[in-house]
């Protein structure tokens, strides 16, 4: 009797668990099923803007740091991370890149910049300048490069739209959101410069470098002078003629008011300096990016006082290249000396930040910033080039970079040091939204059929009857992504995986305070799913159908009360 007994108050707790798991309290809960408050108990806290503090808490609240200390009051209602073991540094921010923005189609019948037309006023006499277009605009949620960014540590970045000789401009975007709106930080606060010419199609202008800086070069006189222009007319407009207007002069003209930067490409010691002429000839507040042979300029680039982006994709030999093409002694020595120039920017004075480039896997990044220390760099320079001397570059050091009261809550959690190769990210807070990073779970086999698409997955509760409903894409090798929603809101799978006929996948969610992993698992039959709900050892069955069409809407309204 007394093993029955065990045996009920067993099954008891575990329905129990599983019915909090997607019922749980909203004073738990922030809307979407997340909480709101949260405090890292214990760890050690790098802050970048001062010394690191042993055993400190932090406190989030509403998506902002509130308190910082080794003596720190928790508010009741947090949700606490034992950080034990842990460390906490500021999120990472990539200083230029296009993450957020999904790759444009180009317009029909157009393969490369526009030709000047005869007589053309406005927009379309301009070759190749876009800068009308905004990150703050383009950036979508559907670019799953946010999710890998922030996954790796990045939780900012500062994104701008690609092609042409003026883009468009740039923005601060942090990677979390539940609308694409929620990223944006600050724009604009910068205006990329491309020196990209037309190679020569169609006759095309500029077809070659020394006309795209002699067209650059017009673009700023008209813009200065349609300024000045505009304010003399708005002083007496019946006097005045009225003034053209010109689609690119007025966008940049609005963004220097701004005082954005111009970001000018310069990477080789030729590149460098002719970057430091241009600054002064166009007469605007500027930065370079590129910045690889540093190495040979920085004391003129201090001199200057220009910042720098260092592109972290260093120079190497192209893996099919022809073994008969030996490269030139200048060459090898760039690919050598490249990761050196971040500690002669240091010792120079300059300030500098670190961006992606052309690398694709954000966990490279981290190792290529270990090569700069290995060159020479100080650790704790290299991770300010990654957090607060971005942030300073583009004028949101009150509100991001570094670990302070007030400022945004984007913080990184690791087990160890930030450029060790062992050491692994465990948490991720990005705009106070926190977010578990984890090993995905690869299948072992090939996938036996596509689990892809919406499912009903039905189990019991003790209130009776309940369902959810789980919408899955799968890789070509089996890999699952995708999300799912109960009474309370959407959760992310954080791993899947479908091998042979046998799939697994999990979600993390707050439960009873603390963070709980629930792995959905069992076999898929191309029309069905049967398995089990686990969470702290204990299971629940469950079985899984494509929802018709009414029923989906039914389960969908039941999601959205509260």
């Amino acid at each position: 009797m007394r093993s029955s007994l065990i045996l009920r108050c067993v099954s008891a707790v575990c329905v129990t668990a599983l019915f909090a798991l997607f019922c749980a309290s909203p004073s738990l809960q922030a809307q979407g099923g997340e909480p709101q408050y949260f405090a890292i108990r214990g760890a050690k806290v790098v802050p970048v803007s001062g010394p690191p503090v042993e055993n400190a808490t932090i406190v989030i609240s509403r998506g902002l740091i509130t308190a910082i200390g080794k003596d720190v009051t928790i508010p009741p209602e947090a949700w606490v991370i034992e950080g034990q073991g842990l460390t906490v540094y500021p999120g990472l921010i990539d200083s230029f890149t296009d993450v957020g923005i999904p790759a444009a189609p180009p317009a029909s019948g157009e393969s490369g910049p526009r030709r000047p037309q005869e007589g053309a006023r406005g927009p379309e006499d301009r070759s190749a300048s876009t800068p009308w277009r905004s990150a703050a605009d383009e950036v979508s949620l559907s670019d799953k490069r946010i999710e890998t960014w922030r996954s790796a540590g990045f939780t900012t970045v500062i994104s701008a739209p690609q092609g042409g000789i003026f883009p468009g401009l740039a923005a601060v975007l942090d990677l979390a959101g539940e609308r694409a709106g929620d990223l944006v930080v600050k724009l604009p606060v910068a205006i990329p410069v491309a020196f990209q010419t037309s190679g020569g199609r169609g006759g095309g202008f500029p077809s070659s470098l020394m006309g795209v800086l002699a067209y650059v070069h017009q673009v700023w006189l008209d813009t200065e002078w349609s300024t000045k222009a505009q304010a003399t007319y708005e002083k007496n407009p019946r006097s005045v003629a009225r003034p053209r207007y010109d689609r690119t002069e007025a966008a940049l003209a609005d963004a220097l008011e701004d005082h954005a930067l111009v970001l000018i490409p310069a990477n080789n010691s030729v590149q460098l300096r002719r970057a430091l002429e241009l600054v002064d000839r166009w007469h605007v507040k500027g930065a370079i990016y590129g910045g690889q042979m540093a190495y040979e300029v920085a004391p003129e680039i201090a001199a200057k006082k220009l910042p720098v982006l260092v592109n972290l994709k260093w120079p190497e030999a192209e893996k099919d290249a022809d073994p008969e093409d030996k490269p030139s002694l200048r060459t090898l020595r760039f690919r050598d000396r490249a990761p050196s120039s971040p500690a002669a920017l240091g010792k120079a004075g300059v300030k500098f930040a670190f961006y992606s480039g052309g690398i694709a896997a954000p966990k490279d990044i981290l190792k290529a910033a270990k090569k700069s220390i290995d060159a020479g760099l100080a650790p704790d320079a290299a991770l300010r080039a990654l957090t607060l001397s971005a942030a300073e570059i583009f004028g949101v050091a009150d509100r991001l970079g570094s670990i302070e009261n007030g400022k945004i809550a984007n913080l990184i959690v690791t087990d160890g040091d930030l450029f060790e190769e062992k050491t692994k990210i465990k948490l991720v807070f990005a705009d106070g939204h926190r977010f578990a990073v984890r090993e995905p779970e690869k299948p072992k086999e090939p996938p036996k059929g596509d689990i892809s698409g919406k499912w009903k997955l039905s189990y019991t509760t003790p209130d009776g009857p309940e369902e959810s409903i789980a919408d899955l894409a799968m890789d070509k090798d089996g890999t699952i992504s995708g999300s799912l929603t109960s009474k309370r809101g959407t959760a992310s799978l954080i791993s899947g995986y479908l091998s042979v006929d046998k799939f697994s996948f999990t979600i993390n969610i707050p439960l009873e305070g603390s963070p709980a992993d629930v792995t959905f698992s069992g076999t898929f039959d191309g029309t069905s799913l049967k398995g089990s709900i686990s969470v702290h050892g204990i299971s629940l069955d469950f079985t899984g159908v494509k929802p018709t069409t009414n029923s989906f809407a039914s389960t969908a309204v039941l999601g959205g009360a509260q």
